[in-house]
């Protein structure tokens, strides 16, 4: 059985190991379940990254391959404090702007690999060492990868 709660080791849980859904696709009944705001949040998280300096960014629609959740945003920091920085902004941002509350929150204290849980979504905030040492766009090879030339247009 698969636990939404992200415990000590986020990478279970996190990146649905063993807990890929069986079929393609979600149900019917899963499909009208979702909150129509998950990409919105996902595009927002990703612009508010962009905007503090965040690098590599991608967004994996992973809806047809696990029910657990449907975006993962993954972004590289070059400090603990820029890490520390993206995460409390997409907070904020989330919160205020979108009305979306944070589930849980790992990874924050040693900053090499944040991880943020909205439920429908979940942000990876990486240093340059774990992101290439866990390589979840490798693991998740299979989601198609959002485009975000216009969610980042006039940034930078």
């Amino acid at each position: 059985m698969c636990s939404r709660a992200i415990g000590t080791a986020p990478v279970a849980a996190s990146t649905g190991k063993g807990c890929v859904a069986k079929s393609k696709t979600k149900s019917a009944a899963v499909a009208l379940a979702e909150p129509p705001q998950s990409l919105e949040l996902a595009l927002a998280a990703v612009r508010t990254a962009a905007e503090n300096r965040g690098r590599d960014l991608v967004l994996l629609d992973l809806r047809e391959l696990t029910a657990i959740f449907d975006y993962f945003v993954i972004v590289t920091g070059t400090s603990r404090r820029q890490l520390h920085a993206m995460s409390e902004e997409i907070d904020r941002v989330l919160q205020d702007d979108l009305g979306d509350r944070r589930l849980g929150i790992e990874g924050y204290v040693e900053s090499r690999w944040i991880v943020l849980d909205y439920g429908s979504i979940v942000i990876h905030l990486f240093d340059d060492e774990a992101r290439s040492y866990y390589d979840l766009e490798n693991l998740w090879a299979e989601a198609k990868r959002v485009d975000l030339t216009a969610t980042l247009a006039g940034i930078r």
